[in-house]
C-alpha cells in the first residue's frame, strides 16, 4: 500500500467494527508513506524475534491485529527533505497525531526511520528540533537504547528503528548485521512487553 491507502483502509475497518482501533491498540508502527516495504522487511523480521522471545518466556503469543498501524502523513508528497523541512501540511499532520495520541494514549510507539521518529519527537514537543540529516544510523541506535533503558509503561515509549540496516551499526557487538540487529532490538522490546504483559492488551485470545 501507498500514501494514504493504508491509513484509509484502517478507518474503514475501524468504523465497520464500530470501534476505534486506536483504542484498544497500546502498541502502534508509524511508517514513512515512501517507504511501505519497510513493514515487511524490518518489522516483519523484528516481530517474529519478538514472538520468539515471548512463546519461549510465556507460551502465548502476540494477535499482530491488535498492533495499530499508519503512517506518519497521509500523502507522500508532503514528506519532508532537505529543501522542504518542515511544511505547513507537515505541521498540521503532527497536529491531527498529536489529538489522536492524546486520546488514546499508545504505550509503545515504534517508528522506522529519520522521518517517522522526527515526526514524534515533534507530536510530543521534544527539543530541539532537528533536521534531516540528523537521525542516521547511529543516532536513531543511541536513541532506541535510551529508550529501552527508560522505559516506563505510564507514558508513551518511543523506539526507533532503523528503515534500513547499514554495516555502521555500532550498538551491535558482531558483523552479521541483519540478523543481529533484528534479534537485537526484537529481544529488547520483548523484554519490556513480557515485564508488563498483565499491562498490555495485545494477546491472542
Amino acid at each position: 500500500m501507498t500514501d494514504s491507502t493504508l491509513n484509509r483502509a484502517l478507518s474503514l475497518t475501524d468504523q465497520a467494527n464500530g470501534k476505534s482501533r486506536e483504542m484498544i491498540s497500546p502498541i502502534w508502527l508509524l511508517f514513512n508513506p515512501k517507504h511501505p516495504a519497510v513493514k515487511h522487511y524490518i518489522w516483519t523480521p523484528v516481530l517474529a524475534e519478538i514472538q520468539d522471545q515471548v512463546y519461549r518466556e510465556l507460551r502465548n503469543r502476540i494477535d499482530s491485529s491488535k498492533i495499530y498501524t499508519r503512517f506518519a502523513v497521509s500523502d507522500s508528497r508532503i514528506v519532508p527533505n532537505t529543501l522542504n523541512w518542515w511544511d505547513t501540511k507537515v505541521a498540521a499532520e503532527i497536529a491531527n497525531f498529536r489529538e489522536f495520541a492524546s486520546l488514546h494514549k499508545p504505550k509503545i510507539l515504534i517508528s522506522f526511520g529519520a522521518f517517522p521518529f522526527e515526526f514524534l519527537r515533534r507530536v510530543y514537543g521534544m527539543k530541539p528540533e532537528k533536521g534531516p540529516k540528523s537521525w542516521g544510523t547511529s543516532n536513531l541506535g543511541d536513541e532506541f537504547i535510551k529508550s529501552i533503558e527508560h522505559f516506563d509503561l505510564n507514558k508513551t515509549n518511543i523506539f526507533p528503528l532503523l528503515r534500513r540496516i547499514v554495516e555502521s551499526d555500532k550498538y551491535i557487538d558482531d558483523h552479521d548485521y541483519n540478523d543481529k540487529y533484528f534479534k537485537y532490538v526484537g529481544t529488547n522490546i520483548a523484554r519490556r512487553i513480557i515485564e508488563h504483559k498483565d499491562q498490555l492488551n495485545i494477546w491472542m485470545d
